[in-house]
């Protein structure tokens, strides 16, 4: 069975957020904060630093 990436995302991050329960600022947060590393000129000190 090949689950798609993004829906497994969802699927891990609503399970957290249930089981968790974060508050909702620290969530957005961390992926407003996430999504700008991704385009960021760290972006390929972090994938090496991941990829090993």
């Amino acid at each position: 069975m090949d689950v798609p990436l993004w829906l497994a995302l969802i699927l891990i991050g609503a399970l957290g957020i249930k089981l968790i329960r974060p508050p909702w600022w620290l969530v957005a947060v961390l992926l407003l904060g996430g999504f700008l590393l991704a385009d960021s000129l760290l972006a390929p000190v972090i994938d090496t630093a991941i990829s090993k």
